[in-house]
């Protein structure tokens, strides 16, 4: 039991902090998208939800073609981190930094899949603010970040608070994506999907009655308190 606690701190761990990654680019994204006009916005936003449509094992391959450690993304961070490890701390673990096999790689990973659930019930809230309302707040001199905080965002806080119990609910249920970026090994900590999923290529389906019972309790209470969140 130590065990399924432990991995189900591990899996918070990993979807907490997805889910806030999440927010802090989809409910500006969601906000801007809901708000402008310009060319290519349809490519843009397409390019958001496409994780929500993509087998989560195309989104992880994605991801390790973009952080290798000698990919377009990766190689940069790795020298980067060599050289503030080299004029700081020599001896650091952070030195040649890479995502990959990493806990931070699969929040990443957690947060690309988790995006599209927070970002549509955000963008539908944004949407159905009366511009009049922020123009009101812009007309007395509030700047158009005060108007995001003091107007926008707590009138479509409902539409926010669906999108991040919903992306909170997939980080915290993905598999596909978050295996291919951080790897599957025994000796390392695990997410409780991935652990049903060792479970069974151990050939010892009947371990993973707890992690299942867990998830799919954890699922149903946060489908419930999706349902209970005041709509409008």
């Amino acid at each position: 039991m130590t065990g399924l606690w432990g991995t189900l701190l591990f899996s918070l761990l990993i979807a907490l902090p997805a889910t806030a990654l999440a927010a802090l680019v989809g409910v500006p994204l969601a906000y801007f998208m809901a708000r402008r006009q310009f060319t290519g916005k349809s490519l843009v936003e397409a390019l958001v939800i496409i994780p929500l449509v993509l087998p989560p094992t195309v989104v992880g391959y994605v991801l390790i073609m973009m952080f290798g450690r000698r990919s377009l993304l990766g190689e940069p961070i790795a020298n980067l981190t060599r050289d503030l490890a080299t004029y700081f701390d020599p001896q650091s673990d952070y030195a040649g930094y890479g995502l990959l096999f990493t806990p931070e790689g699969g929040v990443l990973a957690a947060a690309v899949v988790a995006m599209p659930l927070l970002y549509l019930p955000a963008k539908a809230a944004f949407a159905s603010i009366e511009r009049e309302m922020e123009d009101i707040a812009k007309l007395n001199g509030a700047s158009g970040w005060q108007t995001f905080w003091l107007v926008s965002l707590p009138i479509a806080s409902r539409g926010v608070a669906s999108g991040l119990v919903l992306g909170f609910a997939r980080a915290l249920g993905e598999f596909g994506a978050t295996v291919m970026v951080m790897g599957l090994m025994p000796s390392r900590p695990m997410t409780l999907p991935v652990l049903v999923y060792s479970y069974w290529e151990q050939g010892t389906p009947s371990a993973a009655i707890g992690p299942v019972l867990l998830l799919s309790g954890i699922a149903l209470l946060l489908a419930i308190l999706f349902n209970r969140l005041p709509r409008g």
